[in-house]
């Protein structure tokens, strides 16, 4: 490896570092909070979006099952061709795109707006159509992508990742989950073993 290839690897932790704190300053409490509680009361949650943000997606319906939020990640291809009937009324459907502009995510959130159900935007364009058909929107702020082009959907994923572990952090207090819980659902792998051992 050169010098220049390890210097890069280890500044990608600083770029990804500066856009995390810069998030936590744009993030309106109030949407936050209004989050946490349309996520709690929600029968069902749906999570949508393209690239690595529909990858952040499927990682943020994982993070609701494991505190037993009943979701699932959308795909935005299969979304209108029926996929929508998982979400009914009441229900959330979260949405993610940095610019807020991605074509394929409009026509979902209207139907879930048609059915309903509340959309949750993530995105760093607060004027952008994502955040019009948005109830709440969670500010996102990347300061840049770590690889050189400022292309790589890499800081915007982290960020948005970030997102959606805080949302969960607030949703295991709002809803007083307990890990005698997270026990019966995880008997597998260390986590497992460690939280049922015999006291």
């Amino acid at each position: 490896m050169t010098e220049e290839a390890l210097k890069s690897a280890f500044h990608a932790f600083a770029i990804e570092a500066d856009s995390m704190r810069a998030t936590a300053e744009v993030l309106d409490p109030k949407q936050l909070a209004k989050a946490v509680e349309a996520l709690a009361k929600a029968e069902r949650i749906g999570a949508a979006g393209c690239g690595h943000s529909g990858i952040a997606c499927q990682h943020f319906a994982h993070l609701m099952c494991c505190i037993e939020r009943p979701a699932r990640f959308i795909s935005p291809a299969e979304a209108v061709h029926g996929a929508m009937g998982y979400i009914q009324k009441g229900d959330v459907l979260l949405l993610v795109s940095r610019g807020g502009k991605t074509d394929e995510l409009m026509p979902i959130a209207k139907i879930a707006k048609d059915k309903g159900a509340t959309v949750i935007g993530v995105t760093e364009n607060l004027s952008s159509p994502l955040a019009e058909l948005s109830d709440i929107v969670l500010a996102m702020k990347v300061t840049r992508e770590c690889d050189k082009y400022n292309c790589q959907g890499t800081t915007s994923f982290a960020v948005t990742c970030a997102i959606f572990d805080a949302l969960q952090t607030a949703l295991i207090e709002y809803t007083e989950f307990v890990n005698e819980k997270f026990a019966v659902i995880h008997p597998g792998g260390a986590v497992g073993k460690r939280l049922n051992a015999k006291q």
